[in-house]
């Protein structure tokens, strides 16, 4: 998946690196660690209605006491209202990712037909987000 410009260059194709940088900077004794990591990242794919090459990816990372599934799900739902719009249907579907435990995708009923099937949502009223 990933896209070559040479032998050597390689665009960016996640953002997880600053995860990893911002959890060596933390000063633990000061409180937990909350960090988002937004960026445009490029990945070799085919465009169509709901895939591009190049897209924005934000990565969240929240390292503390007592924070449980409901608190990224309470969050993912207020940023999907946010940006796609309150009226939106949302929906959490448990998934499998071999860097992420545990994990859920994210889809928001289609912004075109309401929910009711087109081309852009491959007719199942769902585009996925997460």
């Amino acid at each position: 998946d990933t896209f070559y410009l040479s032998d050597e260059l390689l665009m960016r194709t996640q953002t997880s690196a600053q995860e990893g940088r911002d959890m060596e900077a933390h000063d633990f004794t000061k409180g937990p660690l909350k960090m988002i990591s937004p960026g445009v990242v490029y990945r070799r794919d085919d465009d169509d209605a709901t895939h591009s090459h190049q897209f924005h990816q934000i990565e969240g990372l929240v390292v503390d006491k007592n924070i449980s599934m409901a608190d990224l799900k309470g969050t993912l739902d207020a940023l999907c209202r946010h940006v796609f719009g309150a009226d939106r249907e949302i929906r959490f579907r448990p998934s499998y990712f071999p860097f992420t435990e545990p994990s859920v995708e994210v889809d928001v009923s289609c912004f075109n037909c309401g929910g009711e099937g087109c081309r852009i949502c491959k007719y199942t009223g769902w585009i996925e987000v997460l």
